[in-house]
């Protein structure tokens, strides 16, 4: 692998910029402007790279639908988290090569971090020959290239390269919400936790420069945005890399003195990297959001090892608490993989020891997944799959009790919620959200989206809080 960051100078954007006023050139000459179909699973991250690819494409003159039929170009944009994530997408692209053969000139992309996998890019290869592009993450940047060769050519473009990854600033973004936005202010991840695969297809650690992160918030603060929540796989090591070291807790000190009425999250941090010093900066923040997700993944220090977390449970609790004395009223979250290899049902134990102990908000849970070209793929995983379904459903049972017993807390207070969508229940038409993140369905005309309103909680239960409109 290329150990070096490359960033791509504008000279090499504005000749991607080129490609796609050409190609706008190619779609006036259609009876009907061209549509293309983005699909996006995984993090908020490919959320986040989503968005610029639906730039790339209406700066190259197509419109968006959601119908697999009507597309000229469609882009799978893909997760390698789990094996189950990659199974449905392959499914999915299996089903394409019908749509494909009635519409033979329709472009069909992979992409993501699926496609940066040498394995899968092989297997789509040889087995899914109606996929005209693979690329991985790395090269994102270069999309209006790809296409105008598959345009102007055909033929099928592989490109993942083995490099520690770039950053590239000016490339078009098409947002999906006008309430919320996200932010990417790194990329990549130097942790290798033994069971994740996003080091070696998300490449290094790599931060932006701080000022082109102020521009970009301050825009879509300018633009209206109200909650606006920072990325990277690792937000708390932001700022290593710079030429001019910058931490994380800084960058939020900059962005919370920006003017406006905004909310500031972040995901995703690491347990070895939170700091007192970012505890503190959020507590005194106003505009930083008093939520914090942070993975422990497991509770049993010997399994923590196994997974190359560098942190113990002691540790993590500790850091727990800190924060907890700073902001009591904090919101906390968390991942838990279940089933590592080599865990027994003892071990177990004590990851639902700290669940009791911490009483997160809500938790993401996941039974493990081995992923290719991970240490933890070839280690011995001994417990049959129905003993680690059975500590999985305790798991979730024990976290929906506590979840509820939170929710129902919040019952009689008014709370000041921002408005950003509708819920699809009758009763209550809107979804809100509090400070701490969590869903609320509120009665209220949908005027009110885009807008920070007090609401009375009514009702609760484990997933979310129902209310009505403060008087």
């Amino acid at each position: 692998m290329k150990r070096t960051t490359t960033t791509i100078s504008q000279a090499d954007i504005e000749r991607q910029m080129a490609y796609c006023q050409e190609i706008a050139a190619i779609s006036q000459t259609k009876p009907e402007q061209p549509l293309a179909f983005v699909d996006t699973y995984g993090c908020q991250q490919n959320e986040a790279d989503s968005e610029k690819i639906r730039g790339y494409l209406r700066a190259m003159g197509y419109g968006f639908t959601q119908d697999e039929e009507q597309a000229q170009i469609i882009v799978i944009n893909t997760c390698a988290i789990r094996e189950h994530a990659e199974q449905r997408v392959l499914g999915n692209l299996g089903a394409l090569v019908h749509v494909k053969r009635r519409h033979p000139e329709q472009i069909i992309c992979l992409c993501g971090c699926m496609a940066q996998e040498s394995h899968i890019a092989e297997k789509v290869k040889q087995s899914f020959r109606h996929v005209d592009l693979v690329f991985g993450p790395h090269v994102l940047w270069k999309f209006p290239e790809f296409i105008h060769t598959l345009l102007t050519s055909r033929g099928r473009i592989f490109q993942i390269p083995d490099e520690a990854g770039s950053i590239a600033e000016g490339i078009p973004v098409v947002r999906q919400d006008s309430v919320k936005a996200w932010v990417s202010i790194m990329y990549g991840c130097n942790n290798f936790c033994s069971y994740c695969i996003v080091p070696y297809v998300r490449g290094r650690e790599r931060s932006r420069e701080p000022q082109d992160i102020l521009k970009e918030v301050e825009t879509l603060v300018s633009q209206g945005y109200k909650d606006i929540t920072l990325l990277g796989q690792n937000v708390n090591s932001y700022g290593k890399d710079l030429e001019t070291p910058m931490d994380f807790s800084d960058l939020l000190e900059k962005i919370n003195a920006i003017q406006g009425d905004f909310l500031i999250r972040f995901m995703t941090s690491h347990p070895k990297d939170a700091t007192p010093k970012l505890f503190e900066t959020m507590a005194h923040c106003e505009k930083v959001a008093p939520v914090l997700h942070l993975p422990f993944q497991a509770g049993n220090d010997r399994i923590l090892k196994e997974m190359n977390r560098k942190h113990t449970r002691a540790e993590y609790l500790e850091k727990v608490q800190q924060l907890k004395a700073l902001i009591p009223d904090i919101v906390m979250t968390s991942d838990v993989i279940v089933g590592f290899p080599g865990e027994t049902t003892e071990e177990f134990e004590d990851t639902l020891k700290v669940l009791e102990e911490v009483r997160f908000d809500a938790l993401f849970t996941f039974i493990y997944s081995p992923r290719v070209g991970t240490p933890a793929a070839s280690m011995p995983d001994p417990m049959s799959r129905e003993e680690k379904l059975a500590n999985f459903n305790r798991l979730l049972a024990l976290q929906d009790t506590i979840s509820e017993e939170k929710h129902a807390t919040y019952i009689g207070k008014t709370i000041r919620c921002l408005v950003d969508g509708e819920s699809g229940d009758m009763r209550y038409p809107l979804a809100a959200r509090t400070p701490g993140n969590r869903l609320v369905r509120v009665s209220g005309p949908q005027e009110l989206i885009g807008q920070f309103v007090f609401v009375t909680i009514t009702d609760a239960n484990k997933w979310s809080l129902c209310g009505e409109l403060a008087e």
